[in-house]
């Protein structure tokens, strides 16, 4: 989801076999500053059929969104498959693992870097 198209849930419905559980902005993930970053997001997708392919290709997983002229960085962004017996794994930047019906993808993405130093 980020640096792309904000897809409405009910387009990813209605062409996939998922559904988007959760939607929401992720407080507290921008960076502190004179002007704070902006929050990044959250969103809950659960599998609703067998034998799916999955592809996670996204950036500042390892290196957060830096801040500038004094603020701090944002929250690194990051993708973890609960899997429907309950194992869970973190996904890196890019990677493509097979999941399957009720495994739930959790993504959280990352927050902007703040400006200027805080208060």
């Amino acid at each position: 989801m980020s640096n792309v198209m904000n897809t409405p849930a009910e387009v990813i419905e209605a062409e996939y076999p998922i559904r988007v559980a959760r939607q929401a902005l992720r407080r507290g993930s921008g960076g502190a500053g004179a002007h704070r970053g902006g929050d990044g997001l959250h969103r809950e997708y659960v599998m609703l059929a067998d034998d799916m392919s999955l592809t996670s290709m996204f950036e500042r997983a390892v290196v957060p969104p830096y801040g500038l002229q004094g603020g701090e960085p944002g929250a690194r962004g990051r993708n973890r498959l609960e899997r429907r017996d309950g194992a869970t794994e973190e996904l890196p930047g890019c990677a493509t693992v097979r999941v399957e019906s009720g495994d739930r993808l959790r993504v959280e993405t990352p927050g902007g870097g703040g400006y200027g130093a805080p208060a």
